[in-house]
């Protein structure tokens, strides 16, 4: 799952680098379901990090990987 979920990261990063962002998975509980990341660069302190955080991080990881319960910053 935790590869999967990687490989998923990798095709986000693109869209976060363009402003200036960046994201890191931190881990991946498999059992819960709960994924931790880091937003980086101008997603670390960017006002809308939250919303980018579920409306697009957590939805894309959702679709390829549907046992991903929650995405939080970690």
């Amino acid at each position: 799952m935790k590869e999967k979920i990687a490989e998923v990261i990798e095709k986000i990063k693109p869209m976060l680098e363009a402003d200036g962002g960046s994201i890191e998975l931190l881990g991946v509980d498999e059992k819960s379901g709960i994924v931790k990341v880091r937003l980086t660069g101008a997603c670390g302190c960017c006002p809308h990090a939250t919303m980018t955080l579920k409306n697009v991080v957590e939805r894309m990881i959702k679709e390829e990987v549907p046992q991903v319960k929650e995405i939080v910053v970690g």
